[in-house]
């Protein structure tokens, strides 16, 4: 069954989003020693709305760095799985980035190493990692895939606008599909810098959700699903997702 959940970054949009009664909330978790300190109001929202929490983990300190991510980004990773497993938060998003079309083979087969690390943490901790889409293409992900059985994939469908004269979404859909977890939604123009990153409600942007959405579908995803959208735009995201959804299964 398709999960639709909001998206919050911080205490102040995690007690606005929550109230909106969604079933997930995928939460921010950035500096362990902040976070740490949210955990009773986290844990009453929990209880008082009968919310599941998502994680979302915080970018690479340096993506280049091997020695960076090894003694600082890793450490933090685990700290926050930690404190994950005190909200019983079973799914994580996180950013890995390692285009091959910009990044050295030396650096990703390091960069798949230190992954398979933090995937290993993930299963101490009773987490699904899941690597999002940044710039990435299909390809860039193989050797990742192919090294961790156990990664996952989040796939967002907003990022896949970016840089490309298609919508990746797709190719990832024909070529990933068994490591989608989970997705991010949101819509943009098209672009090609992090300022074009708009995260629009859906239908506000050029990103042809309803296809992506169909091939999905059409695939039987059945997996939890992020409005990455600012809350106001969230009532209708998310109605716009389950017609969506709606009329692809009703076809299928």
């Amino acid at each position: 069954m398709i999960t639709i959940g909001g998206r919050a970054h911080n205490m102040e949009e995690i007690v606005t989003v929550s109230k909106f009664g969604y079933p997930t909330l995928e939460i921010s978790l950035d500096d362990p020693a902040v976070v740490s300190g949210w955990i009773p109001q986290l844990l009453e929202i929990k209880n008082t709305y009968g919310t599941a929490f998502l994680a979302h983990y915080p970018n690479e300190d340096n993506p280049f760095d091997l020695e960076v991510l090894r003694d600082k980004f890793l450490p933090r990773i685990k700290a926050l799985m930690e404190i994950s497993e005190q909200l019983d938060i079973r799914k994580a998003t996180i950013h890995f980035w390692m285009d091959n079309r910009w990044a050295p083979a030396d650096l990703i087969r390091g960069k798949i190493e230190l992954l398979s690390r933090i995937v290993n943490y993930g299963n101490q901790y009773g987490i699904t990692v899941c690597i999002e889409n940044l710039t990435e293409r299909p390809e860039s992900f193989g050797p990742a895939f192919e090294a961790i059985p156990e990664l996952r994939m989040t796939l967002d469908i907003g990022h896949a606008q970016l840089l490309a004269k298609q919508n990746t979404s797709f190719r990832f859909t024909e070529d990933c599909f068994p490591r989608i977890a989970h997705m991010h939604v949101h819509d943009n123009r098209g672009g090609t810098s992090v300022k074009d990153d708009l995260h629009l409600a859906l239908g506000e942007g050029s990103v042809d959700y309803a296809a992506i959405i169909k091939s999905l579908v059409n695939k039987g995803y059945d997996s939890t699903i992020t409005m990455e959208v600012k809350p106001q735009d969230m009532s209708r995201t998310k109605q716009t997702l389950e017609d969506c959804i709606r009329n692809f299964q009703n076809l299928s």
